[in-house]
């Protein structure tokens, strides 16, 4: 198995600019998603933190304590889990462009930061503070973003 990067971002912002460090150099996938896919994967997750999240996740909500005290601090610390499968409404297609997704991803950043607030409650951990709501977006995109290595040239 791949190396993964030690990828923890101090903030959204950072992952935009890895997202685009990583189209204008190329990537390697350790993973099974392309730069674009993960980052229409991203947008589509933290849209919601604006948008809200359709009814049938509420269904969750009796577990928020729960995944606030266990799985919050992984994910946080950058220890999340590996291997859980997403809903559907969350796979991204295969066949993206990198710059269009790429390029989406940072409106989607600029939309979360602009946001006059309150954020909508995360179907996993309730109601949050802004500030904690975009620390588990950066956190979440590092997740991801850790599966693609920049291309190294070889001579």
């Amino acid at each position: 198995m791949p190396q993964l990067r030690n990828l923890q971002f101090p903030n959204i912002a950072a992952a935009v600019d890895d997202a685009r460090q990583l189209l204008a150099g190329g990537y390697v996938r350790h993973g099974n998603w392309s730069l674009g896919q993960i980052c229409r994967h991203l947008v589509l997750v933290q849209d919601l933190s604006i948008d809200g999240c359709p009814a049938w996740m509420s269904v969750f909500a009796p577990l928020r304590p729960l995944m606030r005290w266990w799985l919050l601090p992984k994910l946080l610390s950058g220890d999340s889990p590996r291997g859980i499968r997403t809903a559907p409404m969350f796979v991204p297609p295969g066949d993206l462009d990198d710059a269009v997704e790429v390029e989406a991803f940072a409106a989607s950043v600029e939309r979360l930061l602009r946001h006059p607030g309150p954020y909508a409650p995360h179907p996993g951990f309730g109601r949050l503070p802004p500030e904690k709501i975009l620390e588990i977006h950066a956190a979440h995109a590092s997740h991801h973003l850790r599966h693609l290595a920049a291309q190294v040239e070889t001579a």
